[in-house]
């Protein structure tokens, strides 16, 4: 099913063809002196997916405020669609991950099929004891996982449960947990009895998952618990995966670190211990404002990205990470945020396959710092522009991403179908 006409797609890409043709005669030559088939690169970008969050097609907000955008998605069919023409353009995004209970559903069958007509898939699926929902026993105020209440950890775990069963109706293979859990005073909390209790629940979890599935650990350093996180950094993700089991991983998300950490140093880590879930993408200035991946920094997503590929030209064993978005959009239209980052997020890891692992292994070994960096800034500065338009349109999608999807009036159309949202409140959507 097509939401936005092969026509519209197709009038926006002809008046490119001559000059994207060139461009990528002219990128051949360039990576050929460097002894670079870009046939092979092309084919490995065109099997790198990286999956939509639901959620992520809805304006965001802040603690503060949050101002709707037009056309805004009523319920998950909605984000379906929104996310349905980000995969029609970029040709890269079939997975959509789902967040219980914002993306409840009365049908999940009918929900699936709706997504197939659309060349979609569900993606792991993500839990929410982060906030209270309506009719609610317990409340999540002061802990969920981790509360000292053992009925309301009971009902946390009810509700990952619930999600498991939810997510198998869909397809989904994994289950993402982040827990808000942990204290704004020094002394509120027992560190160490805080942690004992994450993981008797998590355990719980754990033992009903599907013998195919996996278990992402997502961490945090903080917000909205402000002085201690129970599962604030990659050490207390991989204590409490590796005490869970194999299928317990741990999701790296690049704004969930304090500033300067070196993110491609834990990726790196991870990978060597088996234990790297994926990703969550997005970028950060101060905290985790969650924008759009390589808007402020993508050399760092480059350098994570190279570590990345390292790993799979190593063929490291059990290398298997999952890639997706998770943003918040608050200012721009969050289908173009999504196609951009998509777009950027292949741009990083076109990047990264350009670099001459051979020479970096040999400058490595002899601690010849200069050359080692250049060679990684040589794949950064290369230009694949034409090379990611090339594949778009080879596989239907839009060489100029934003040009195209303006051109087909979607927001303006759902905007007549979709009424408005009321603004004034804070938090995402």
């Amino acid at each position: 099913m097509s939401i936005i006409s092969a026509d519209v797609i197709a009038a926006s890409n002809e008046p490119l063809l001559e000059q994207q043709k060139r461009d990528y005669l002219h990128l051949t030559e360039q990576l050929a002196r460097r002894r670079i088939d870009i046939e092979a690169v092309k084919a490995k970008v065109k099997r790198f997916e990286v999956a939509l969050p639901s959620w992520g097609v809805g304006t965001g907000g802040t603690r503060f405020a949050r101002f709707p955008g037009a056309g805004e998605p009523r319920h998950v069919f909605d984000k379906l669609q929104d996310c349905g023409v980000v995969h029609q353009l970029t040709r890269c995004t079939p997975g959509v991950s789902l967040h219980l209970p914002w993306d409840h559903c009365s049908d999940y069958s009918e929900l699936r099929g709706q997504a197939k007509s659309m060349g979609l898939y569900f993606d792991a699926v993500n839990s929410n004891t982060f906030s209270d929902q309506r009719d609610q026993p317990h409340s999540y105020k002061f802990g969920s996982l981790t509360h000292t209440d053992a009925a309301t950890r009971a009902q946390a775990v009810e509700h990952n449960l619930a999600v498991i069963a939810a997510g198998q109706e869909l397809g989904s293979k994994a289950l993402t947990v982040w827990i808000g859990d942990g204290s704004n005073f020094p002394g509120q909390q027992h560190f160490r009895r805080a942690f004992d209790r994450y993981l008797d629940s998590a355990s719980k979890i754990y033992d009903a998952l599907p013998d195919d599935w996996r278990m992402f650990l997502e961490h945090k350093i903080c917000e909205p618990a402000f002085y201690s996180t129970v599962i604030q950094d990659w050490g207390s993700s991989y204590l409490a995966a590796s005490a869970l089991g194999k299928k317990a991983q741990c999701l790296v998300d690049l704004g969930h670190h304090a500033p300067n950490v070196n993110i491609e140093l834990i990726v790196a880590r991870l990978i060597a211990a088996g234990k790297l879930a994926g990703f969550h993408f997005n970028d950060s200035k101060y905290g985790d404002d969650d924008l759009d991946a390589g808007s402020v920094s993508p050399y760092r997503l480059f350098l994570v990205f190279n570590e990345l590929v390292a790993a799979e030209h190593e063929a490291v064993q059990g290398f298997n990470p999952a890639y997706m978005l998770d943003q918040s959009h608050n200012v721009t239209d969050p289908v173009e945020s999504l196609m951009s980052s998509a777009a950027q997020v292949l741009r990083s890891y076109a990047q990264a396959l350009l670099v001459d692992r051979a020479a970096l292994d040999a400058a490595q070994d002899g601690n010849d710092a200069l050359v080692a960096t250049q060679l990684l800034k040589k794949g950064f500065e290369t230009d694949v522009t034409p090379l990611l338009q090339q594949l778009r349109l080879e596989e239907g999608g839009a060489i100029d991403l934003i040009g195209a999807y303006r051109a087909s009036g979607y927001r303006a159309r759902v905007a007549q179908q979709r009424p408005a949202s009321q603004g004034g409140g804070g938090g995402i959507v």
